[in-house]
């Protein structure tokens, strides 16, 4: 097994598990959450709340994947600094796409059909690349131990992440862990000043 870019952790009893979940299994639900709000949204374009949490939904995951998933995948797979950098430009492409949809209003029907197929197109994609074809190698390469380790700093990385796409924003540690955490500040403070649904539990 590879080293995966984490500080140590302190000495523990070898039948001591570390508590929490997998990052790959974080982002897996990531995307599928992502593809229910897709289609729900298609079927209901109307729907501000619906739209606010896929937007939001999707920034906090793209941002956690850029913190975490692909430096992890750089230092593991031997060929992860092709892949990671592909991904990085595939992410900018998609929050240019988010950012479309974001501001299109919803009563120019045609336009924001069309913002929603091209971020929907964009998340296909994605999870085709990320979960079908990266995961399984990193599920290999990785200890448990390490993928919920990960896992941890992902869940924290969501919770302080932009609601808002941010395509201008640095998509690499390590300035990307300082400044998404104070985008997503200010994010927050709009979100509470407009009354913005920005997660699923709350639909």
């Amino acid at each position: 097994m590879n080293a995966v870019p984490l500080p140590p952790l302190p000495p523990v009893a070898e039948e001591l598990e570390v508590p929490g979940r997998s990052m790959l299994d974080l982002l897996d639900e990531d995307h599928q959450l992502i593809d229910q709000l897709c289609h729900r949204l298609a079927d209901d374009e109307t729907s501000r709340d619906v739209e606010d949490v896929l937007v939001a939904t999707l920034s906090r995951h793209l941002s956690a994947e850029e913190q975490y998933l692909y430096p992890t995948v750089r230092t593991v797979l031997p060929d992860g600094e092709p892949i990671a950098s592909r991904e990085v430009e595939a992410d900018a492409e998609l929050l240019v796409a988010l950012r479309r949809l974001h501001t299109t209003p919803r009563h120019e029907a045609a336009a924001h059909r069309a913002a929603l197929e091209a971020v929907a197109e964009h998340v296909r994609k994605h999870t085709h690349r990320t979960a079908g074809k990266v995961f399984p190698r990193l599920r290999a390469s990785c200890t448990d131990t390490d993928l919920v380790r990960l896992g941890n700093r992902v869940e924290i990385a969501r919770g302080s992440a932009p609601t808002r796409p941010h395509p201008g924003t640095p998509a690499t540690p390590p300035l990307n862990k300082l400044v998404d955490p104070a985008v997503g500040v200010v994010d927050k403070v709009r979100d509470v000043l407009s009354g913005r649904t920005t997660w699923a539990e709350d639909l």
